[in-house]
């Protein structure tokens, strides 16, 4: 699986954090600036700086939020297969999120109100707030979706190879030896000896090749019988690695064990798993 030249997934790992920061902060201070034009126009008789304040505190103590929500997501991901099980707890997070919101901005305009020796009435508008945040806080969820679709594409995703309408199947169904990978409309076959570890991730199980992780839309109770126990081993409730890319464990004064792979990545092994892992190696 060769990747193209230019600005690749890889590329974009090492910059995530930068990238993403930096896109929020961009679409917050666009949704600023027009929503500070037109208060300007809307509010025409108060002094020009005022709407500015006003727009920029919001924006400010959305920024703040935004942690809270990405969080919120991860731990109840919105999508096809559970947004039933998701909508009614971010429906209450709303609330919260509205509260801290209209409290965080009233301060932040009640301080510069005070600097310049005027004073800040908000006056009973808790509902008309609490309507435009929870627009707010569904479009961050809308947005956070639609990223994550576009990763998974560019990313790719695997899945078990299926068995044919006719004939036998290509694959053994209870221990595949390949996965297909599906990335950028094209498809690939990963071998599953390739794999160096498997790792837990909501209703996906990651698996993690020369760098790059493949979400696979199962639990690893499921996966695990399709697994050769000759080569993967279990070695964390989220975790399994494959030995033959294993080349350090190191003790935990917790009892726990950290392992690091060939690559030098390091991943957790716990207490119970520890024991059974040394076994392997006869020590």
């Amino acid at each position: 699986m060769n990747e193209q030249s230019g600005f690749g997934f890889q590329d974009f790992q090492r910059w995530r954090r930068p990238i993403e920061v930096g896109f929020w902060v961009m679409l917050t201070a666009l949704i600023t600036v027009f929503n500070g034009l037109v208060a300007q126009i809307d509010y025409a008789r108060v002094a020009a700086w005022e709407p500015w304040v006003w727009e920029c505190s919001s924006s400010i103590v959305i920024l703040a939020l935004l942690p809270f929500v990405i969080a919120l997501e991860r731990r109840w991901p919105f999508r096809f297969d559970t947004w039933r099980h998701s909508l009614p707890r971010h429906l209450l997070a709303t609330i919260p999120f509205s509260l801290v919101h209209v409290v965080g901005m009233v301060a932040l305009r009640k301080l510069v109100y005070v600097s310049v020796g005027l004073h800040y009435e908000f006056g009973a508008r808790f509902g008309y707030e609490y309507l435009k945040d929870f627009r707010s806080y569904f479009l961050i969820i809308v947005l956070l979706c639609l990223a994550q679709l576009l990763l998974v594409r560019w990313q790719g995703e695997a899945r078990l190879l299926a068995e044919p309408d006719d004939g036998h199947p290509t694959e053994p169904v209870e221990r595949p030896e390949r996965f297909l990978v599906r990335k950028l409309g094209r498809e690939f076959l990963l071998n599953a000896g390739e794999i160096e570890w498997l790792q837990a991730s909501g209703n996906y199980v990651n698996l993690h090749v020369r760098g790059r992780d493949y979400p696979l839309r199962t639990t690893m109770a499921a996966i695990e019988g399709r697994l050769n126990p000759a080569c993967f081993v279990r070695v964390h409730r989220s975790y399994f690695v494959n030995l033959d890319y294993l080349a350090q464990i190191e003790p935990l004064e917790t009892g726990d064990a950290r392992l690091t792979l060939r690559d030098g990545a390091t991943i957790p092994c716990s207490r119970r798993h520890r024991t059974a892992l040394r076994e392997r190696f006869g020590s």
